[in-house]
């Protein structure tokens, strides 16, 4: 097993936990969630992955790099860009659908409505899962100093995963999933993460040389998921005051978490 795997699975497990924790929310809510609370979740995981974006995953980015010798911006730039290409790959071949919609994004197919929804989570979860498995992938690099950074990480993705998961299961309660299934379904968006993180840990440590690189593919990856889906959506159209002051909100714990810890 490479360095640091044991945290890894560890840090993206409790991610994946707290998204079921949140899925758990159908067994003691009846109703949905209310529309501008869940334009404050959206805008608050944007905040956070906005966040970690710089602090936990660009600046370390360009900081290895230098230490190789490397002209620092150069990985970064290269990797952000590339991040927010594979996403968008992903984004037009994955099929999925969002809560607002009722028209299916991504290549064709013939799965259900409930199925969909969740895939659409899914593509948030990969880069997630990717910057906490190589929080720690540096933390093993860097040695126990490097460690609390990669906590805080962990932690401020899993405080949003929590209402994320419940956004996605009550939702599919009212749309007429017994409890049971709206709660597994809710869970199983968020089982992506340790997978990502797992897969992603491997390759930077197996590949010398590349942990710059995929730092800033993961930052990519995760700065177009907030322009493309999160930040629209906690404004659905309009200007949102509530979505505007969870961005906010979520930016300053990460950045809190992240320079209080790491």
């Amino acid at each position: 097993m490479p360095q640091g795997f044991w945290y890894a699975l560890g840090g993206t497990g409790f991610t994946f936990l707290c998204t079921a924790a949140g899925a758990a929310m159908v067994y003691f809510f009846r109703r949905d969630m209310k529309a501008s609370t869940q334009r404050v979740f959206l805008g608050f995981a944007a905040g956070v992955m906005i966040a970690a974006s710089v602090w936990s995953l660009l600046i370390p980015a360009i900081e290895h790099a230098e230490g190789r010798g490397i002209v620092g911006w150069i990985p970064a730039a290269g990797g952000f860009v590339a991040g927010g290409l594979f996403l968008m790959v992903l984004d037009r071949i994955l099929p999925h659908m969002h809560l607002d919609s009722d028209e299916c994004e991504g290549l064709p197919c013939r799965l259900g409505r409930s199925t969909m929804l969740v895939l659409a989570v899914t593509l948030h979860n990969i880069p997630e899962g990717m910057a906490v498995g190589l929080a720690f992938a540096v933390a093993a690099q860097d040695g126990p100093a490097a460690l609390p950074g990669a906590l805080a990480l962990a932690l401020g993705m899993g405080l949003q995963n929590f209402p994320e998961g419940a956004a996605i299961s009550l939702p599919l309660r009212r749309e007429g999933l017994s409890k049971n299934r709206a709660f597994l379904y809710g869970a199983a968006s968020g089982i992506v993460e340790p997978i990502a993180g797992v897969l992603t840990l491997f390759a930077a440590t197996f590949i010398d040389g590349i942990l710059p690189f995929i730092l800033s593919f993961a930052a990519g990856a995760m700065i177009y998921v907030v322009v493309e889906e999160l930040i629209p959506e906690a404004h659905l159209g309009e200007h949102s005051h509530s979505g505007t002051v969870g961005v906010m909100a979520g930016f300053v714990i990460m950045m809190i978490l992240d320079v209080a810890l790491g």
